[in-house]
């Protein structure tokens, strides 16, 4: 990813709207105990000024009556992976749900809620049904819950016309490093034609590399579908709070950015033992 300190100009690391309320503490109430919002800060007592948080979502609200009277049905949007949980809290909480949550030709799902101020918030993430239907490859096709052999590795390498340095054991502990893997297999001719790795301590950080598909087979989803075997044993397995990374080219963002990754700081060093 691009360095984003290195950046000419400035650098934005989030931007948050400000509503005018009726009551802050009453729209703090309904944030929370609603829409589900577990952060809040309050000032002054009765509270003039405050805000609701849930991960990189933050809201401030200031008291003004009037000015909310005024504001009503203005609009506020946020994007978020599985959208389709959220939904079925806000159904749950009996939040006014305006519009449903569907997919749009944007290519997003997306309901609205009105809420106790009359603002229009807008939840958006990934189209409902991506994982049952985000294969998209012929039935011949299939995903399997292991690391590739070192056999299936150099041939994926070999595909994508990177033969790597040779060294089978830099590659077999490589390999031995893996956390967990996903391979796609061509169930007709049984050849496996791509790979996805995880590695990482299990404890504070996992890093995704090697998400390889053989050139006759990209364009399929399978990267996808790869990637996205990756995030659920994250889900399922990873440990709360730790940082999942990777490293890629500002073409392939919008590809992970799917499963909420986000551009960041990074350094780099390699190691060259001809230099020294």
């Amino acid at each position: 990813m691009d360095n984003s300190e290195n950046k000419a100009g400035p650098v934005f690391s989030h931007a948050e709207p400000v509503l005018a309320v009726k009551d802050v503490a009453e729209t703090i109430r309904y944030w929370q105990t609603v829409l589900g919002f577990p952060t809040k800060w309050t000032a002054n007592d009765p509270p003039t000024l405050g805000a609701v948080s849930w991960d990189g979502a933050h809201i401030q609200f200031f008291h003004d009556p009037q000015l909310a009277e005024n504001s009503k049905g203005n609009n506020t949007w946020m994007r978020l992976r599985r959208v389709e949980m959220l939904y079925a809290l806000h159904q749950k909480n009996q939040a006014e749900i305006v519009s449903p949550l569907e997919n749009h030709a944007y290519g997003l799902a997306q309901y609205t809620v009105r809420e106790c101020n009359g603002y229009n918030l807008h939840f958006a993430g990934p189209p409902i049904g991506r994982e049952k239907s985000a294969a998209g490859f012929s039935a011949g096709i299939r995903i399997v819950p292991r690391p590739p052999t070192e056999k299936e590795y150099r041939g994926l390498e070999n595909s994508l016309g990177s033969p790597g340095d040779g060294d089978e054991r830099l590659l077999r502990g490589r390999l031995s490093a893996v956390l967990f893997g996903a391979v796609a297999e061509d169930t007709g001719t049984g050849e496996t034609i791509g790979c996805a790795l995880l590695v990482g301590d299990d404890a504070s950080y996992y890093y995704v590399k090697d998400v390889m598909v053989r050139p006759d087979y990209q364009g399929q989803r399978i990267g996808t579908a790869l990637v996205g075997e990756l995030v659920r044993w994250l889900d399922q397995h990873g440990v709360d709070k730790a940082m999942v990374g990777l490293f890629t080219g500002p073409q392939l963002e919008p590809f992970y950015q799917q499963w909420g990754f986000a551009e960041g700081f990074a350094m780099l060093k390699f190691i060259d033992r001809q230099a020294e």
